[in-house]
């Protein structure tokens, strides 16, 4: 069982990772999860809103959500993004569904309406934001699917307590959905070989990770800049958890998965035995 999450920043083609899925399906049960930041800023921007990324006071980047923003948002990540990669996946003959983690339920939790940030560098509170954290994970909607011979292509929204779309980050969806299914492995791809002590020396990169070791976690997060925080944050918790293998891998070349899968890119493991969480 893998989960794979495909990142949604500037400069991927998801070609070469359907193109993976393909080669892999269906010798492997798969789970493909994928963002669409770039796309979702494209479309504010053509209607006349200019995106906006707040942050915590740990660093961490998030999108504030409010309302209009989630339309668009279940627009671009629900619709054109996720049906897109559902149409590359049925070229490449695999029977692809698109869901996002609202339905059945998949993925659900507390919608958080106000947002503690940091903007300009002065403390703000943020009232109206639709996001939220993953606190239940119900993977009967995907056993179904994956049982009966389709590839689930999920993405952002999950569902609130009270029904509402809520936006969650999707390295942590993939993260607990990883958890929840068992997987062997979960490969998250973006546009950079992994993490990377200096984000502007493709050289640079961190090639593991030991989770058991303090030291080492530390060092990841002190590398990790803006969004890469959220993912060693949920790439560590993986391991934690029970996840053999967590690989932060290159989504730009060709068959990134596989690559991933070979130790291509930063590995997340435990050196020695860590407490698996339920």
């Amino acid at each position: 069982m893998l989960v794979v999450k495909l990142g949604g920043s500037a400069g991927i083609d998801p070609a070469l990772t359907l193109d993976d899925l393909a080669a892999l399906w269906p010798e492997h049960r798969i789970v493909f999860i994928h963002g669409a930041n770039a796309v979702l800023d494209e479309w504010m921007r053509r209607l006349g809103r200019e995106p906006r990324l707040v942050t915590s006071s740990t660093g961490q980047v998030s999108r504030f959500t409010d309302r209009e923003t989630m339309d668009l948002m279940l627009m671009v990540y629900a619709g054109l993004v996720n049906k897109r990669l559902v149409e590359g996946l049925q070229q490449r003959g695999i029977n692809a569904v698109g869901l996002t983690a609202m339905d059945g339920r998949i993925a659900s939790g507390p919608r958080k309406d106000v947002l503690r940030a940091i903007e300009n560098g002065k403390p703000k509170v943020l009232r109206g934001d639709y996001a939220g954290s993953i606190e239940q994970v119900d993977t009967r909607l995907l056993d179904l699917l994956l049982d009966n011979g389709y590839l689930p292509v999920l993405t952002p929204p999950a569902v609130s307590d009270q029904g509402e779309a809520i936006n969650v980050d999707g390295d942590k969806l993939a993260m607990q959905l990883a958890v929840a299914l068992r997987a062997e492995a979960l490969i998250i791809l973006s546009n950079t070989p992994g993490l990377l002590r200096d984000v502007r020396d493709p050289a640079s990169l961190i090639a593991t990770i030991d989770v058991s070791d303090p030291a080492s976690v530390e060092a990841a997060m002190t590398a990790a800049q803006g969004r890469m925080k959220k993912k060693v944050e949920a790439g560590c918790k993986a391991v934690q958890s029970g996840i053999g293998r967590v690989v932060f891998a290159d989504a730009r070349l060709p068959q990134p998965i596989q690559r991933a899968l070979a130790g291509v890119g930063t590995v997340l493991t435990a050196g020695s035995r860590v407490e698996v969480r339920p």
